[in-house]
Formats: C-alpha cells, structure tokens, sequence
C-alpha cells in the first residue's frame, strides 16, 4: 500500500492508492463527511492523476463510519460567506462542479460505496460515476428545497433521466429514499448489504403504488399547475404532499422545476453550468441564507421565505436566477 497523498488519521480526506486502484476515503464522521472545498482540492487533482497513470485501473470513494457516505456540503460556511463578501460562495460552488463534471467525464471506472447517508454534495460526489453501490443503510435526498436552494452537483442532469416525472418528483419534495429502493429508483447502479449476516428480503420498490400518481400529477410546466393537480386528485396521498410544498421555499421549487425541465435536453457541462449561475444567484438571494438559518442553524425548523407564495414569484425572478453572469465569473468546463 502507497499513499499516494500524504495523510494521518486528522486528514479530512485519506487518498491512497492500493495496488492498481485509486482509494478516496471521505473523513469527517463527526460532520457526517460532508464535503468543504479543501477537501475538493485535495481529491480533484489526485483523481486526474490516477486518471493519466496506466498502472491505476479503477477509483473507490467511500465514507469514513457507518453513518453517512457524505451528508452534503458544507453549505452553512457558504452563507456565512456570502454574508460579507468572501468568495467562498464562488469558488465552492465553481470547484464543486468541475469535480463533478470530472466524475461524470472520467476515463477509467470510478465506484462509490454510497453506505448511509447520501445527500446534496454527496450525490455529486456518487451519482456521475460508472458505478454507485447502495447498502441497507442509504439514504439518498435531494432536499434543497427546503433550504431554499435547488438539486444542483449536476441534479439538471440525472434526474430528469430516471423516469417518467420520479425525478422531479424527488427533487420537489425531498423524498428519502432508502436502501434497495436507492437501487429501484435508478440512482444506484448495484445494491450489496453493508454485512453478509443480516437479511433483508427483496420488498416493492417503495413508490411502486405512486408511480401513477407522480408520472400524472407531476406532470405541468409550472409549480402552480402541480400544485393544482394535487389539490384536484383530492387523495391523502396528494394532500399530503401538497401541504410538503407548501412548506418549501416557493423560488427554489421554481427554479428547480424550470431547472429540471431544462435540464433533460441537455449534457452534463451544460447543466452544471446552467446550476452555476442558480448557485451565485441563490448566494446573492434572501431564501438560501433563511433555509440555512432555521434548518441548519437556529433549527427552529420556521424559514420565511420571501416571497412567501409561490404565487408571488414572478416569472421575472425566475429568469433572473437563470440570467448569464458577468463572463469572468461563468463556469468554464
């Protein structure tokens, strides 16, 4: 065993490399290995050296724990930021996704072990690479909405792509979607248990009886038109949900739709450039800096969105989330 990077057990992440294979192990248990920029910069250029050495034929990501493969990033730190200016706001979100975009471009297999908790900055972390591998133990959300951010680290890109309306489905309500039905769902690729004595039998895939329901109600170019269509199926199902966006910010479920829309017709590149310019513009915003606030923060669970309906978010709003930016600041892949 060599390590390819030098690192004690402090390290926040441990790279090494193992024989033929490139092994990225995320370590911040205490943090549920969520994802900081120095983390991004230590993993970025060691995963294009492993991509350019003929002697490394595979790269393994895995957590650190039996919690969490990695909860996400380190948004709190990024509204701190924004805050006052510092362009931590910028250059995470910017050097988050050229990290993604490496991932979902890489020239040999890259294989996430995704063992817990897998969410935001670790789906971008797991979800463009060739192999993503789920355990009785995952737990994958794309619960920005609710932070008044959106599904981006490439969200654009995959979600559309797992069927029918499941993938706007799961990025406008957060839905948690655990174990095997991780694999059913299309967002991992193999499904392994974490140890070879326990047992679980092979269930439905857990939105089986919905499935007609989410291709139908969620099904509309506009927020307004779901809306209505869950009020009009009229079934506690539907009420149910209706009730969870309400709770949601209204301008991130706007953009998140008009994202995720958009999103289907286009490459990878072209949706993480796109989600670039929603990340600067939500730093720029009020609702990201409130969701952090009272989800992640104060935890009084009681963001105020402005504007509060989703009514109220002009169509003027949403273009300007997605406007291009000044060319010096644009994403460039």
């Amino acid at each position: 065993m060599t390590a390819a990077y030098s690192s004690g057990a402090e390290e926040e992440v441990i790279l090494k490399t193992i024989g033929t294979k490139g092994l990225i192990t995320l370590n911040r248990p205490k943090a549920l290995n969520a994802l900081n920029l120095s983390m991004i910069r230590k993993i970025y250029p060691q995963m294009t050296k492993w991509e350019n050495d003929p002697h490394t034929t595979m790269v393994i990501i895995k957590g650190t724990g039996d919690k969490a493969f990695c909860a996400g990033g380190d948004v709190r730190a990024v509204t701190e930021a924004a805050k006052v200016g510092d362009p931590l706001s910028q250059n995470f979100f910017k050097e988050e996704y050229i990290l993604n975009n490496k991932i979902g471009t890489y020239g040999i297999p890259y294989i996430a072990l995704i063992d817990g908790i897998t969410m935001g900055g670790g789906v971008g972390l797991s979800v463009h690479g060739t192999f993503r591998v789920a355990t009785e133990r995952t737990l994958f959300a794309m619960p920005e909405t609710a932070i008044g951010l959106f599904p981006d680290v490439g969200g654009g890109y995959f979600l559309p792509r797992l069927g029918g309306k499941l993938g706007i489905y799961l990025a406008l309500t957060g839905f948690r979607l655990k174990g095997r039905d991780v694999y059913k769902s299309g967002v991992a690729t193999h499904f392994v248990q974490s140890s070879k004595s326990t047992d679980i039998p092979d269930k439905d895939f857990v939105l089986e009886p919905h499935i007609e329901q989410i291709d139908r109600l969620f099904d509309g170019q506009t927020v307004e038109e779901i809306c209505q269509n869950l009020q009009s199926d009229g079934s506690e199902w539907a009420t149910k949900h209706l009730e969870s966006l309400r709770t949601m910010s209204p301008t991130s479920l706007k953009i998140t739709l008009r994202q995720l829309l958009e999103g289907g017709a286009m490459n990878l590149q072209e949706c993480l450039q796109m989600e670039y310019r929603l990340s600067q513009r939500c730093a720029e915003d009020h609702d990201f800096t409130e969701g952090v606030r009272a989800v992640l923060v104060e935890k009084d669970q009681n963001p105020k969105w402005q504007p509060a309906t989703i009514e109220e978010v002009t169509q003027e709003r949403v273009d300007w989330y997605f406007s291009p930016l000044p060319s010096e600041r644009e994403l460039t892949l």
